[in-house]
């Protein structure tokens, strides 16, 4: 049975794989992990759908392979029971002409003629011929996947030179590279001289599959989105004040830790009602707005950043907020994250001020609208009114894809923000 890579969504088209699970010849049942694979949203475990036994890897790891291709072949008990015996007769090749006659019998060729007893003169057949049957009957007995096939032509490999591996001598993808290596290897030139003090002075590091997707899709955004950024200085003495005598509370009650960042998501998400432009998408003749308030949250994971998503922000209190992204980071950084919960995102928030950032021009999460970043909440003088005094400053800094908004619809969401952060004091509940 051919095994394919499973569709996970409509947004995702490809996935790379990461590491195989099992091996050829291993036993596998149902539902067991067979493969990791990595897609733009998330990494994730495909289980077999079937039990038996692995017998071919039609994907190599690090391949990036669409969704919907093949990339395994297990045997089935089922498989086994519909195989026809070793010395069973070839089958007919289906580009013979059909040998039946009526429906009464079937007309004999090339036989010798036999007497009325059924008894026979042998016919000597011509020594060619007889190598060209043997031939064909060999070729006939070696069976080649589709996808061995399709690989041995892309490469131009006759596949009756290549030796077989598999079970009983079949031929798999790995002997076709391992052949075309080979050939490769005694084709190849003799080495030019290396420059051993630029290899003493370097290190080359090999991109991990996550590293090259992250590549890929920053690529993607920083080619076709139009960007534009701007920063917004945020008066949070209040928010810090508020956070301080609410997260203990929070803690013994919820037990997650509020943050800044929370505070922020609920007003980002007004803000996101209040200016629908930004919670949108450009499609190509049309402006896509979303109709629901989906935030994704940048999270540094182990293997690089991921975005998992808050789905319907604005319905939830800042105490919702908190429980619910304080789960999905935690998710995200022991990479147990499924493919639900990277989807449908509609805007995204990152908090670069934990690393202690003061400003930055994050790179829009494609195909969104939009970016924020929170900064590093830091004590500076500030004038009010006559007067000069300390206060707790944060900087939020949008960037935004200028083909759907102008500066005027980004400063307003910006401003809604902050009216809405500045707008926190003791009395504020987050219930």
């Amino acid at each position: 049975m051919i095994i394919e890579l499973p569709q996970v969504g409509e947004s995702v088209t490809e996935g790379t794989i990461v590491q195989w699970l099992k091996q050829v010849g291993d036993h596998v049942d149902r539902y067991d992990p067979l493969v990791e694979v990595l897609t733009d949203k998330v990494s994730m475990e495909v289980p077999s759908p079937v039990a038996g036994v692995v017998t071919e890897l039609l994907a190599q790891e690090g391949q990036t392979v669409p969704m919907g291709a093949p990339i395994a072949a297990i045997e089935t008990e089922a498989d086994a029971d519909a195989a026809p015996p070793a010395d069973a007769a070839p089958a007919p090749d289906a580009a013979e002409p059909s040998r039946s006659i009526d429906r009464t019998g079937v007309l004999l060729k090339d036989v010798a003629p036999v007497g009325p007893t059924g008894a026979g003169v042998a016919a000597a057949i011509p020594q060619d011929a007889a190598q060209r049957q043997s031939a064909e009957s060999a070729q006939t007995r070696r069976r080649y996947s589709p996808a061995v096939r399709r690989l041995a032509d892309e490469r131009n490999i006759d596949l009756s030179r290549v030796r077989g591996t598999g079970i009983n001598g079949r031929v798999t993808r790995k002997d076709v590279l391992a052949y075309s290596a080979a050939q490769a290897e005694a084709a190849m030139p003799m080495p030019s001289p290396v420059d051993t003090q630029a290899d003493a002075d370097e290190e080359r590091l090999p991109l991990t599959p996550v590293r090259r997707m992250i590549a890929a899709n920053m690529k993607r955004s920083a080619s076709e989105i139009p960007a534009a950024w701007s920063i917004t200085e945020v008066d949070v003495s209040g928010l810090a004040r508020r956070r301080e005598a609410l997260k203990d509370e929070l803690q013994r009650r919820e037990g997650v830790n509020l943050t800044y960042l929370h505070f922020v998501i609920k007003a980002v998400a007004e803000a996101l009602r209040e200016n629908p432009l930004l919670n949108s998408s450009w499609g190509d003749d049309a402006i896509v707005l979303k109709k629901r308030v989906n935030i994704g949250i940048a999270v540094a994971a182990p293997d690089g950043l991921v975005v998992p998503v808050l789905r319907d922000a604005d319905a939830l209190s800042v105490a919702g907020i908190a429980v619910r992204a304080s789960e999905l980071t935690a998710r995200a950084r022991q990479g147990r994250l499924g493919v639900e919960d990277v989807q449908s995102g509609t805007f995204t928030v990152n908090n670069t001020g934990a690393l202690g950032s003061v400003a930055s021009q994050p790179i829009i999460n494609h195909p969104q609208a939009a970016i924020l970043t929170t900064e590093a909440v830091v004590k500076r003088p500030v004038v009010i009114g006559d007067a000069i005094a300390i206060r707790s400053m944060m900087n939020i800094c949008l960037t935004f894809d200028h083909r759907i908004l102008d500066g005027a619809e980004a400063s307003a969401f910006s401003n809604g923000v902050k009216r809405r952060l500045e707008a926190i004091g003791d009395e504020t509940g987050i219930y």
